[in-house]
C-alpha cells in the first residue's frame, strides 16, 4: 500500500517569516497541499530558489531544497534535474529574480522542455529590497528606482514562455487557493517545464497592485478561468463567454446580439497549436477578462530524459560505467 501523505508532511519546523497578509503564504498553503494529493515522497522533492522574498519558500518545505544565488534558479534546477531525473524539481522565483538578472536562464529552461516546475511568484515590485521597479512593472511605475515614472514597457511572463516555445502555462491568484492547488497539480503532472504564474500581493510596497483584476466586486467579470474541455464562460452567472472574431477572441453576452452557448469556444489546452493558447494567456482583464487556470499542457520530448538516453546509448557503446572509465579509455600517460 502506498503512503498517504498530508500537507504537514511537507512543512518544515521553519517559522515562516513573510510579512502578515504577504500573497506568499497562500501560496505556500497550496503549495502543500498540491503535494500532499500528488503523493510523491519529501525525499523523492526538491524546491530550489534564487533570491528574494519569494526564494524563501524552500525554507518552509520538509523536502530538499536549495536556496542559490540571484537568478540563477533555473540554472541549478536544470542541472539538478538532469543530474537526478527521478527527482520531483520545483523552482520557486520572482518576478525580478526570474525574469531581470534570470531572464536568460529562464527562456532557455523553457526552450530546451527540462522536467522542472517553475512558479513565478509576480507583485511587479523588488519586495526584499524595498520597492524598486521590475520587469513587470507597467510604463509610468512610480517607486524608490522611479520617483517620476518608469520609461520603460513591462514583460508579460505569458508573451516570454509562447517565444521560447513554452509547452505549459498556467495563471492563478494568490487568494484562489483552490485554482492555484489545480494549476500547480497540474503542471506537475506535466512532462517538461511548466510554468506557473501566480499574481501575488506585496502589502508593504506595491498594495492592491492587482485589484482591478483581482478584487472580489470585478472578480467574475475581468477573470476567465479555463479548464480544458469546457465551454470558455465567465461572469457572476456564467452568462459571458469568449466567440472567435475573425482571427481575434471577443467576450459576449449570451443572448443578446443573437450570440447563443453554442457560438462559445471551448477550451483545448492540448492542441499542439498555441495561437489561440497565445491570445489567452495574453488577455489582459480590460476588454478581454484575464485567463487564469491551466492555459496550455502539451507533451513535448524533455531535455533530462532526451540526455538520460543520450548518456545510456553512448555509454553501453563504448563501455563506460563512471567518469573514470571515460577518461582512461583514449591515450594516457602518468607523471612521476
Amino acid at each position: 500500500m502506498s503512503t498517504q501523505y498530508t500537507p504537514a508532511d511537507y512543512k518544515s519546523d521553519q517559522p515562516v517569516r513573510w510579512c502578515p497578509g504577504c500573497g506568499d503564504h497562500a501560496i505556500l498553503n497550496s503549495l502543500h497541499k498540491a503535494m500532499a494529493t500528488l503523493g510523491v515522497p519529501p525525499h523523492k522533492t526538491a524546491v530550489i530558489s534564487g533570491i528574494g522574498c519569494s526564494s524563501r519558500l524552500p525554507y518552509y518545505m520538509n523536502t530538499y531544497g536549495f536556496h542559490t544565488i540571484h537568478g540563477r534558479a533555473a540554472a541549478i534546477a536544470t542541472g539538478f534535474k538532469t543530474a537526478n531525473p527521478d527527482m520531483t524539481v520545483w523552482q520557486i522565483s520572482g518576478d525580478g529574480d526570474g525574469l531581470a538578472i534570470g531572464g536568460n536562464h529562464f527562456i532557455h529552461a523553457v526552450r530546451r522542455n527540462i522536467d522542472i516546475n517553475i512558479l513565478l511568484f509576480n507583485n511587479k515590485i523588488y519586495g526584499l529590497t524595498k520597492g524598486q521597479y521590475s520587469p513587470t512593472s507597467p510604463r509610468g511605475f512610480v517607486s524608490k528606482s522611479s520617483p517620476y515614472g518608469t520609461c520603460e514597457d513591462p514583460f508579460i511572463p505569458a508573451e516570454l514562455v509562447f517565444g521560447a516555445r513554452g509547452q505549459f502555462f498556467a495563471r492563478s491568484i494568490d487568494v484562489e487557493l483552490a485554482t492555484t492547488q489545480e494549476v500547480l497539480l497540474a503542471a506537475a503532472r506535466h512532462k517538461g517545464t511548466s510554468v506557473v504564474e501566480v499574481l501575488q500581493n506585496c502589502v508593504i510596497f506595491n498594495n492592491g497592485i492587482h485589484n482591478a483584476i483581482t478584487d472580489r466586486a470585478v472578480r467574475a467579470d475581468r477573470t476567465i478561468h479555463l479548464v480544458h474541455g469546457q465551454k470558455m464562460l465567465f461572469g457572476a452567472n456564467s452568462d459571458k463567454g469568449l466567440v472567435q472574431d475573425g482571427f481575434l477572441l471577443k467576450a459576449v453576452t449570451i443572448g443578446q446580439d443573437g450570440y447563443t452557448i453554442d457560438d462559445v469556444l471551448v477550451h483545448d489546452a492540448h492542441t499542439p497549436s498555441n495561437f489561440l493558447h497565445q491570445q489567452l494567456a495574453m488577455m489582459d482583464g480590460d476588454t478581454l477578462p484575464l485567463a487564469v487556470g491551466v492555459i496550455r499542457d502539451v507533451d513535448a520530448p524533455t531535455y533530462d530524459q532526451a540526455v538520460a538516453e543520450q548518456t545510456a546509448a553512448i555509454s553501453a557503446r563504448k563501455g563506460f560505467t563512471s567518469l573514470r572509465d571515460m577518461i582512461l579509455a583514449g591515450e594516457t600517460w602518468e607523471v612521476k
